[in-house]
């Protein structure tokens, strides 16, 4: 399926809301602080049958990102900056910068509203770090430390390619098959998951995926999926969100 291509019926079509970046950008004449994300994730939903939506960070506070999610089928915590490593309780590495305490906030918010009603959520990179620390786990801040490489960052805008095995029985073999070709840009890893279970792993046994157990689709990749032109877990996504909220209480 083409990522321009736009399937299903107006008002059929689940709507699935996008963290966004808010950094300084530039257009037409125009620089100053705008409110951004790369076209290829809403391309994804988009070819995926969803309808993409994006959510700014112009507030933090779980009341409003209640009034969000209640008109979500679906939410994608996207990619980007380190999460701020006080939230899991850990100094600074001096390979830790430019942390969004917005993003941080209002993402977290995000998820936290997203449990209270059992929305399908998709966390992507960064997204599953946040994940992670939403749920008391920790971090490890520069993943060459642990592996003695940087294949999974090769630095600037270059990504590391990495063959990610998945775990049988799992949401994401389900999705991707026993392997994934993946496309990796994250300097940091997952540390520490509780409530979740591992279920892909990158050949210095990284954890590339994981997943809360139950019914409700609630899973985090390290990996840039949209990037790489797969929709599978896109399309795992917007399926979840089209056959309705699991009930509070069913996991």
């Amino acid at each position: 399926m083409s990522l321009h291509s736009d399937p299903g019926a107006p008002g059929t079509r689940p709507v699935i809301g996008l963290s966004t970046y808010r950094e300084e950008a530039a257009w037409g004449v125009w620089r100053q602080r705008a409110d951004v994300l790369h076209a290829e994730y809403a391309d994804a939903i988009v070819a995926a049958g969803g309808v993409p939506v994006l959510l700014p960070p112009a507030s933090g506070s779980l009341a409003s990102a209640r009034a969000v999610v209640s008109r979500l089928d679906g939410l994608v915590i996207s990619g980007g900056a380190d999460v701020d490593p006080l939230r899991y309780g850990d100094e600074p590495h001096e390979r830790t910068t430019a942390w969004r305490e917005d993003r941080d906030a209002w993402e977290l918010a995000l998820l936290s509203a997203a449990d209270e009603i059992q929305l399908p959520v998709l966390g992507v990179c960064r997204g599953m770090q946040l994940m992670a620390v939403a749920a008391g786990g920790a971090l490890d801040q520069h993943t060459p430390d642990v592996v003695g490489h940087e294949e999974h960052s090769p630095g600037a805008d270059v990504f590391g390619r990495l063959k990610v095995r998945t775990l049988e029985g799992s949401r994401v073999r389900d999705a991707e098959g026993e392997s994934v070709e993946a496309l990796c840009h994250h300097h940091q890893s997952v540390r520490s998951h509780p409530g979740f279970r591992a279920t892909a792993w990158s050949p210095d046994e990284i954890v590339e995926a994981m997943e809360a157990p139950g019914d409700r689709f609630y899973m985090g990749v390290q990996w840039h999926p949209e990037m790489g032109r797969d929709i599978a877990l896109f399309s795992a996504l917007v399926d979840a969100a089209s056959s309705g909220r699991v009930p509070q209480g069913a996991l």
